[in-house]
């Protein structure tokens, strides 16, 4: 029965007050309010200022996710993307691909064996949308939008002349292409994405940042901070202590955009067609995958 179930609330509603003896604990006074609070990706688009009908958030963490705004409830029939309760009382669609800036650490840290990461991206500008080396990020499975524990990571196109700096770059392309994929099931139900906001470690690289806007092909916004999930934590205990009066005033007083990196069309175009490429290859291995 109902009864056996705890009470439910908004992210951002107060569920209690701190109690004495951890208040003494922590040398704060008794009174400080405890807010429900959201989820890591729910709070991150709080952070970065996705709220209310059409807002989009790409995050390169560990793992990546491709999150998607809504004021009513929306469902994916073949559960490409999942749907669920937004921390601003609202709903999203979230696409999550299980490895995305951990590709790039993996990468680096075990096969060159540097973490000097800027360093091996200097110089990859250029081959922006002219790379003809492949690379499928599931190295721990896939989540979204295929739901495939057998998947594994690859390389594919690789000739006797391939260099260090094009599979660098293949594999943070491979980890957008992947979060393209994501964007492909959320316009299958019916959502146009006009622009989106990035956060995580990943964001930090101006090459990623480059490359996931020409790869998606819309403008890509960078907020002042990249610590999303925390930065959307405190605004949401700030609603509940009554700084703001809704979760969306929090956004437009709060979030700030510090740059805004927009696709060069040719280079575009070019991804265009390498992601045309790059979707027909998870169907063409889903059965030799099975076989690991």
């Amino acid at each position: 029965s109902e009864q056996m179930l705890p009470k439910l609330y908004e992210s951002y509603e107060v569920v209690g007050t701190l109690k004495k003896e951890i208040a003494d604990e922590l040398g704060l006074s008794e009174g400080v309010k405890i807010i429900a609070g959201a989820g890591d990706n729910a709070a991150a688009a709080v952070g970065t200022g996705v709220v209310g009908e059409g807002g989009c958030n790409i995050s390169l963490g560990t793992s990546g996710t491709l999150f998607v705004s809504a004021t009513e409830y929306k469902e994916d029939k073949v559960n490409a993307l999942h749907s669920f309760c937004h921390a601003d009382g609202g709903w999203h669609l979230m696409g999550c691909i299980l490895s995305a800036a951990s590709c790039n650490a993996w990468w680096s840290d075990k096969i060159l064996e540097t973490n000097n990461y800027a360093k091996e991206q200097e110089g990859l500008e250029e081959y922006l949308g002219k790379n003809d080396v492949y690379f499928l990020p599931y190295l721990m499975g896939e989540r979204s939008p295929h739901n495939d524990v057998n998947a594994r990571g690859a390389f594919i196109g690789m000739r006797p002349d391939t260099t260090r700096k094009q599979m660098t770059l293949a594999v943070l392309e491979g980890v957008t292409f992947a979060l393209r994929d994501c964007l492909e099931a959320a316009k299958k139900n019916g959502i146009e994405v006009k622009k989106t906001k990035l956060c995580g470690g990943g964001a930090k690289s101006p090459l990623w940042r480059k490359t996931v806007a020409n790869v998606v092909n819309i403008s890509v916004e960078i907020p002042q901070t990249e610590q999303g999930p925390s930065y959307g934590g405190a605004m949401l205990a700030m609603v509940g202590c009554g700084e703001y009066k809704t979760v969306k005033e929090s956004v437009e007083k709060i979030v700030k955009v510090k740059e805004t990196v927009y696709p060069d069309q040719k280079i575009a175009e070019l991804y265009e067609k390498r992601y045309d490429v790059f979707k027909k290859l998870y169907p063409s291995l889903k059965e030799v995958f099975k076989r690991f």
